[in-house]
């Protein structure tokens, strides 16, 4: 559920209910306890229709006996398990909201003076965090932004789960064809899985005519290879000095990561087409796709993480959102280093550092900003968390505003020098 986290909330009102949720993956601790330090005993829920039943009868037998005119829900922002619960009491007249699980691991200790964390213990130390004004408000995606997300969830895992697999092959391609690597360098594309899958051993690439394998070669990699290359893998095979004893095995695992590898690359594919018609049906992505450095995949990854830009008022609000809002730590003469906090979406963050690389090349529109940056000896990881908070600051200007994006706006300005009269 730690996708869902918004702007703090503040100040709980006189005569609301604070009903809290310690989260399970089956069962759940419910607790219920007003401004003024009236409680209920806890008690437990499932994950189930009948337990969120319970848990909104409880809501209300606390409401009646406490004489409260609001309520207000929260939880922990802890793994997935929240969110049928935060879905189900959307319809509800109650209002959401979450903890940061590193303040309740704080605030735990402060209660009693005790490290110790049990389900009766958790949900009264989210109250109290909350009564004192420090709960986050809940952003829950919808319609095409939720569909979004899960398409950008679903991504990202198939393409570190690619990873792993692509760092599989090279280990086992490294023992029986140690060469292979010098001759392609880059064990990723068509044409290597096509050699592995059709030639996975040395002796078989070794017996091929040098033709037979350039053109093979050629027409996978659109030309970047070719006859050469082929010579050069085929020589390579000859004169290798892999093992030889249990290659079977090997191989055998080999073209079953191929086969894998297949499976991913269309499976990650077919997700990038779906992002390419959500965001036909979003007005908004359009205005996001005419900034140059910007694809499909880091626009449809902004959106679903954000949801709807126009909930986030201020340039603030939506940094905090991202974890680049700034902070520094100094005590008496010592003055600390600003840092970005990175304690919003780390999703979000990532597919913003991906978009600033793009854009402080020779030709992207963050090129001159970047490189005024380095001109003030700015080291270049800090500049390009600059650019990063600049970039989405503009996209927030943009979707606030429902203007077009302005190429120069960011130019470095030039310094004006009036002349004497």
């Amino acid at each position: 559920m730690r996708g869902l986290r918004g702007k703090r909330v503040g100040a709980v009102k006189e005569g609301t209910l604070i009903a809290t949720v310690d989260v399970g993956a089956t069962t759940n601790t419910g607790y219920c306890t007003s401004v003024d330090g009236r409680d209920m005993k806890v008690f437990k829920f499932g994950n189930t229709k009948e337990g969120f039943e319970k848990f909104s009868h409880m809501i209300v037998a606390a409401r009646n006996r406490f004489k409260c005119s609001e309520v207000m829900v929260g939880y922990e922002s802890t793994g997935p398990y929240a969110e049928p619960l935060v879905h189900y009491l959307t319809d509800k007249p109650v209002s959401i909201v979450q903890v940061n699980p590193l303040h309740t691991k704080r605030l735990k200790e402060v209660n009693d003076n005790s490290p110790g964390k049990t389900d009766d213990k958790d949900p009264r130390v989210i109250a109290d965090i909350i009564r004192l004004g420090r709960a986050l408000s809940v952003v829950v995606p919808e319609g095409d932004a939720a569909y979004l997300r899960r398409l950008n969830n679903a991504r990202e895992r198939h393409v570190g789960e690619r990873t792993a697999l692509l760092n599989q092959m090279q280990q086992l391609v490294f023992l029986i064809f140690p060469e292979f690597k010098t001759v392609i360098p880059r064990m990723i594309g068509k044409t290597v899985r096509f050699v592995l899958k059709n030639y996975t051993t040395p002796e078989k690439i070794g017996s091929l005519a040098k033709e037979v394998l350039g053109e093979d070669m050629r027409k996978r990699s659109w030309g970047k290879l070719g006859m050469k290359d082929g010579e050069l893998l085929i020589s390579a095979a000859r004169q290798t000095v892999g093992i030889k004893e249990g290659v079977a095995g090997i191989v055998l695992d080999i073209q079953h990561i191929v086969a894998q590898l297949e499976i991913v690359e269309r499976f990650i594919s077919e997700i990038e087409s779906e992002m390419v018609v959500t965001l036909g049906r979003i007005p908004c992505s359009a205005r996001l796709l005419s900034i140059k450095g910007l694809g499909v995949v880091s626009v449809a990854g902004l959106i679903g993480e954000v949801g709807d830009f126009s909930k986030f008022r201020t340039q603030s609000e939506i940094m905090k959102l991202a974890g680049l809002d700034l902070y520094e730590v100094s005590s008496g003469k010592r003055k600390g280093q600003k840092r970005i906090s990175k304690r919003g979406r780390s999703l979000m963050r990532k597919i913003l550092y991906f978009a600033a690389i793009q854009m402080i090349k020779k030709n992207g529109i963050m090129h001159g900003y970047y490189e005024s940056l380095i001109a003030r000896r700015m080291l270049k990881m800090r500049a390009l968390v600059a650019v990063m908070r600049k970039l989405l600051c503009i996209i927030h200007a943009i979707l606030r505003d429902d203007r077009d994006y302005v190429g120069e706006y960011c130019a470095p300005r030039r310094r004006v020098i009036k002349r004497a009269a």
